[in-house]
């Protein structure tokens, strides 16, 4: 790995480790120790309210932006649920606003499993290590390190800029983005726009650097499945027994293949892989490049189709005894535009025997690789990587957008990073010893304030 890039992010050159003279540390001097901080605050979301929660980190967030002259909104939708909102004054506020989100919450993580403790935000083999140190407190310190130098230095963005810090996002967001949006849609007036996570990262491909802008993610469907049949005797022959109903059935789905389906976003990254790679793209093929891309293929290849992953299994409690229901929890993704096609073909291969509840369910999401915001993203990027290449694509995942869009937001992933070729980005997200280079981190604060003077 490279060595780390001490650069501030404006030309003007204080002494070491500090900013322009009076005006206090740069962003690439702040960004390394917010992003350690932010991991030291366990906000562990479990789903059902019995992690930490988020009020720590939010008023930590709130006091690192009221320190330069904002006004936080802190806002708590259950108790310690805390989501953070500041509004910054553009240099043309009458332009429409940009929302740029960042969520608090984490996945749990088990400390035995880890190299370095997932909550220590130790710094080893140049990287920033814990648990959301890429999904996504890098971004969030990246936006306050960035935020705070430019009121520091009186550098206000282009436009009104909407800073959130959402709570939940690890399971849906109904306590954070949703909830802002259901109860406070007044903190987000004339926002048209936004960016949030996962984009804007590198991927070397070759000798070329790329970078791949979210524009499309899938949709959300978490379900719970239930076969009920006859309680009774173990001993005793049971026809409709709901254990070997459900079995059947999950595997009959575990297996099952689903149709290839493009959507353009991604026939736009698989178009600009090709191009890189100096191969045809062929249409009836679209697998033909992923070998070639490295992991970030988990993700690539699981938005080709719509997909389902059992995960968790539930029936009886006494070996002798047949249980009159089992229960089976699926997470299913289905591609924008393919919505209705996914639960069609759900219901087929379950088949009549078996249920179907929402455990979450949440829309899917496409815009268009283009405007002005996708130029100023794009421009950000290459001002910082002169010879790279942005290309979009399609999140296998699902984020806060989802919220967003509800309010008519055109919603982009752009969280940018320069990575290592060797990192496995996409082992990252809710894996063990989850990291981010320190390198990538003042990268990216370079790329956010570019971006603001450009948005």
């Amino acid at each position: 790995m490279s060595g780390c890039d001490h650069s501030p992010v404006t030309a003007n050159q204080g002494p070491a480790n500090q900013g322009p003279a009076n005006q206090g540390p740069t962003a690439q001097d702040e960004v390394v120790t917010i992003c350690r901080d932010l991991i030291r605050i366990d906000t562990s979301n479990p789903g059902d309210h019995s992690g930490p929660g988020e009020r720590q980190a939010a008023e930590h967030v709130a006091a690192l932006l009221s320190e330069v002259g904002l006004d936080p909104v802190v806002l708590e939708s259950h108790p310690k649920r805390t989501s953070v909102v500041a509004r910054i004054k553009g240099r043309d506020s009458k332009r429409p606003a940009l929302l740029i989100h960042g969520h608090l919450d984490v996945v749990p993580a088990h400390a035995p499993d880890w190299r370095h403790d997932p909550f220590s935000g130790e710094i080893a083999d140049d990287c920033v290590w814990g648990r959301g140190a890429i999904d996504m407190k890098d971004m969030d310190a990246m936006m306050l390190a960035v935020v705070r130098q430019r009121l520091r230095e009186g550098r206000p963005p282009a436009r009104d800029v909407v800073l959130t810090f959402p709570a939940d996002e690890e399971a849906g967001g109904t306590w954070g983005a949703r909830w802002l949006v259901d109860h406070h849609p007044d903190l987000f007036e004339g926002v048209t726009e936004a960016v949030g996570e996962v984009g804007g990262f590198s991927l070397t491909v070759g000798d070329q650097r790329l970078y791949l802008l979210q524009t499309a993610e899938k949709g959300i469907a978490w379900l719970r499945l239930t076969a009920r049949g006859t309680a009774g005797h173990g001993s005793m022959i049971q026809t409709d027994n709901a254990v070997a109903e459900l079995a059947e059935a999950i595997g009959r789905l575990g297996r099952h293949e689903w149709p290839t389906r493009l959507i353009p976003s991604v026939q736009a990254f698989l178009t600009g892989i090709c191009a890189a790679l100096d191969i045809e793209f062929i249409q009836n093929d679209p697998t033909q490049a992923l070998a070639k891309v490295g992991t970030i293929s988990r993700i690539i290849g699981a938005t080709l189709k719509n997909t389902v992953n059992p995960t968790v299994l539930r029936a009886g409690y006494k070996v002798n005894v047949v249980p009159q229901t089992a229960t089976a929890e699926v997470d299913g993704r289905f591609l924008p535009g393919y919505e209705d096609e996914f639960f069609a073909e759900l219901d087929r291969v379950l088949g009549p025997g078996v249920t179907r509840e929402f455990i979450h369910h949440d829309i899917a999401l496409e815009t268009t690789p283009d405007g002005a915001l996708y130029d100023a993203m794009t421009s950000a990027l290459v001002a910082e990587d002169p010879g790279a290449r942005v290309i979009p694509y399609c999140l296998s995942a699902g984020t806060d957008a989802k919220s967003f869009s509800r309010l008519g937001i055109r919603c982009f992933g752009f969280t940018p990073l320069r990575l290592p070729s060797d990192l496995d980005f996409s082992g990252m997200f809710h894996g063990v010893d989850e990291r981010v280079p320190v390198d990538g981190l003042r990268f990216g604060v370079r790329v956010l304030d570019g971006f603001l003077d450009r948005c």
